[in-house]
C-alpha cells in the first residue's frame, strides 16, 4: 500500500473521529481525506506540492 493510500485512510479516519455525521461531517471527511492523499502523494514523490503552492510567480 502506498503512502498516498495510507494518508487517505488516515485522513478519513480522523474525519470520522472528529465528526459525528451530517453534512458537516461528510464535508470534513472529504477535506481531510483529500489532504491526507495529497500529503501522502507528496511523500511518495508522486506530487510536487511546492510547485502547486508556489503558483505562477506573477509580478
Amino acid at each position: 500500500m502506498t503512502t498516498s493510500a495510507l494518508g487517505l485512510i488516515a485522513g478519513l479516519l480522523l474525519a470520522i473521529a472528529a465528526a459525528a455525521g451530517g453534512l458537516t461531517g461528510f464535508l470534513l471527511a472529504l477535506v481531510l481525506g483529500a489532504a491526507g492523499y495529497l500529503i501522502g502523494g507528496h511523500r511518495d514523490g508522486e506530487l510536487d506540492l511546492g510547485a502547486v503552492l508556489r503558483g505562477r510567480g506573477r509580478g
